[in-house]
């Protein structure tokens, strides 16, 4: 009862609006970062799934939280065994290392290679530039509540897919 009203009360106030709006920006940057990977992946003359593995490799590491080879599976939605198959060719193209660096040592940390690493910041760094260029343009304070709004929409997102996925 009280979210339909939550509702009803953001259609009057034109949150549904501002929300749809946002929502569309965000699905049309998705698209933009979407056609980024491909054109990084035939910039490294790879499959769009192995480029896509390699970014969520390296944003990990650049976290500071490298993935293994289960939540990188998780993260670029393919099965255990075709992430294995993809792991297999980009170490053997040396495009990653396998690493156990856990004190549990049965627990793999995947990480970019210094050739891989060299030749992503040659590709995204002219875009950093701009996009630093572009956000220089706003108050961080406009920043810090767009970066606080954003991580709120994921954690709701995130709430809302789980109990999706517990009543499937």
């Amino acid at each position: 009862m009280a979210l339909a009203l939550a509702v009803e009360e953001s259609a009057h106030s034109g949150v549904a609006e501002q929300r749809e709006r946002l929502i569309e920006s965000l699905r049309a940057y998705g698209g933009h970062f979407a056609e980024l990977s491909r054109l990084f992946a035939d910039w490294l003359g790879l499959h769009s799934t192995d480029a896509a593995a390699l970014l969520e490799i390296a944003a990990a590491e650049e976290r500071g939280s490298p993935l293994s080879p289960a939540r990188l599976s998780e993260r670029i939605l393919l099965s255990p065994s075709a992430t294995t198959a993809l792991l297999n060719r980009l170490e053997q193209a040396g495009h990653i290392v396998r690493s156990r660096e856990h004190t549990d040592r049965r627990v793999i940390s995947l990480r970019s290679s210094a050739y891989v690493q060299e030749r992503a910041d040659a590709f995204f760094r002219p875009l950093g530039v701009r996009l630093d260029a572009v956000m220089a343009g706003h108050p961080p304070d406009v920043l810090a509540g767009f970066e606080a709004l954003l991580a709120d929409l994921s954690t709701s997102m995130d709430a809302y897919i789980a109990e999706r996925t517990r009543k499937a």
